[in-house]
């Protein structure tokens, strides 16, 4: 059954509100008939915003049903606060602080904002530098120090190679490159000489034509580029081509950017 009515659901944190969305949105997957209006209230840092931010709720509450309240406050005055309000409250933290006190025998910090913000500054900075290397590598720009790479998409173009290096990089901190097949690699059945040294590093991306001529013609319409017939084409070719040289390969058809970084991550055996 397919409700039409829009549920307002509040993600609510006392730092950046990455972790409520995720989490309360991966939650709310679970429901695909119904209808969200989604807001986000980062940096509840107060028990008088907090207090704000129960008012909002409540007269949301009163003129229809209860909003649906995922909340991550760390701060234990806040998320009381926050925990009063009309709304229904999923307390994606405070369910499970108290059982991890108990298991560890110390009582949790309460400071705010670990998650996302600097945190380890060694490994935050690991990141930044992952994100660089990905930048410098885009698309085949740069053959320097691709020795440091932990993998190397290739892929021909528009199958997703970009979004998902960026993601590797700037989520888990993964040195990765990326390189388009192009036709001349086609015609030969082999992979760029500058990638060849580092084929045990290689990952291949493939996807359905009729979706890559899509996607193609948002970019170049009515070219031969973004042809049915040069999709499949290209397509075809790049898996004969990963298969010839035992490249692991994902289609990404109908793969999410974090689907495809974790299936990466699994086959590859990375870790940051």
């Amino acid at each position: 059954m397919v409700n039409d009515d829009l549920r307002p659901v509040y993600f609510l944190s006392d730092s950046t509100g990455i972790t409520a969305e995720t989490l309360g949105n991966t939650l709310l997957t679970q429901f695909p008939g119904n209808n969200f209006d989604r807001i986000t209230i980062p940096f509840i840092t107060t028990v008088d915003q907090a207090r704000s931010v129960v008012r909002t709720i409540d007269g949301i509450a009163e003129a229809g049903p209860a909003p649906i309240v995922f909340s991550t406050a760390v701060s234990s005055d806040i998320r009381q606060t926050l925990s009063g309000c009309k709304g229904i409250v999923v307390d994606l933290i405070g369910t499970h602080v108290g059982q991890l006190e108990h298991a560890l025998g110390s009582h949790a910090s309460g400071e705010p904002g670990r998650a996302h913000g600097l945190g380890n500054a060694a490994r935050y900075q690991s990141r930044m530098a992952a994100v660089e290397y990905a930048m410098e590598h885009d698309d085949g720009q740069s053959l320097r120090a691709l020795e440091k790479a932990q993998v190397i998409l290739v892929a021909p173009s528009r199958c997703g190679k970009t979004p998902t290096t960026m993601y590797l990089a700037l989520q888990h901190g993964i040195f990765a490159a990326n390189f388009p097949l192009v036709d001349e690699d086609f015609e030969r059945e082999g992979l760029p000489g500058s990638l060849k040294p580092f084929v045990s590093k290689c990952f291949g991306l493939t996807t359905n034509a009729l979706r890559l001529s899509q996607v193609r013609t948002e970019r170049r319409r009515g070219s031969p580029y973004a042809s049915l017939r040069q999709c499949g084409f290209e397509l075809r070719s790049a898996e004969r081509l990963y298969e010839f040289h035992g490249i692991p390969y994902l289609n990404s058809a109908s793969v999410s950017v974090e689907e495809m970084a974790a299936t990466i991550l699994q086959k590859m055996n990375l870790k940051h």
